[in-house]
């Protein structure tokens, strides 16, 4: 069951999304070559609990980072540490943020100093198509017609959605109901209405879709090793068309 947010919960949900819109805004500034992921993951958490918000992610089905970061081959789920940034890669930061019983969720890949043309182009891709997806969440118009968007999007360009992972509802809890894959058929699933909030977030490799997760049992990589990249807002779906709540 989609449920449709009231205006006193939409209220909650806009606080927790223009927080992860904030964060994602400041910490790109840190990233460049020699910085360590951990040193990204503290910041960002200073700047979380500076406005009233805890990190979402913080022991959420025992995950052991406050968020996640992701490398190169690594989809999702990337654990913060000592691994240090260099030129060239392109780093997936997935922000979550809670606040008085709701949540917002929001994930940007951004490259590290000069990145090679291919990845930039699977990054151009990757963000282009989540806006596809979401200008398909429109009144009326089925979940799948954004999981269609963005498959095409991604395909006509040689890339590939992944299918294990999918987006999410969100509101009151992390992962609500819809699943939101990245994937599908156009005009079919449940029809989409005024009020809904989506978490939309296309995973596009450019190699294969399969993916593996790593010993750490939380590493989401892909199968060939080949570069991943990952996007993320959290909408709202309203009458006049869908609203970024997450938008940076």
């Amino acid at each position: 069951m989609i449920l449709v947010k009231s205006e006193r919960e939409l209220e909650r949900i806009r606080v927790c999304s223009r927080i992860a819109a904030r964060v994602h805004q400041k910490v790109r500034e840190a990233i460049r070559p020699g910085v360590t992921t951990g040193e990204l993951e503290k910041m960002a958490v200073t700047l979380i609990r500076e406005s009233g918000a805890e990190p979402a992610f913080k022991g959420y089905r025992g995950f052991p980072g406050s968020i996640c970061t992701s490398i190169n081959e690594e989809v999702v789920h990337g654990i913060p540490g000592s691994r240090k940034l260099r030129s060239g890669d392109a780093i997936s930061l997935d922000i979550g943020i809670r606040r008085d019983g709701y949540y917002g969720d929001a994930a940007i890949t951004w490259p590290v100093g000069r990145i090679e043309g291919r990845v930039k182009r699977l990054l151009e891709v990757a963000e282009r198509a989540l806006y596809l997806g979401i200008a398909q969440a429109r009144v009326g118009n089925r979940l799948l017609d954004i999981s269609h968007a963005i498959q095409t999007e991604v395909e006509a360009n040689g890339f590939s959605v992944v299918r294990d992972f999918v987006g999410h509802g969100i509101g009151s809890r992390m992962h609500e109901d819809p699943q939101v894959p990245n994937f599908g058929q156009a005009h079919r699933g449940p029809r989409l209405g005024s009020g809904m909030v989506l978490a939309i977030e296309p995973m596009v490799n450019m190699g294969d879709p399969e993916v593996e997760v790593l010993s750490d049992k939380w590493t989401v990589v892909t199968r060939d090793r080949k570069p991943s990249a990952h996007f993320e807002h959290t909408i709202l779906i309203t009458e006049n068309g869908p609203e970024i709540l997450t938008k940076v």
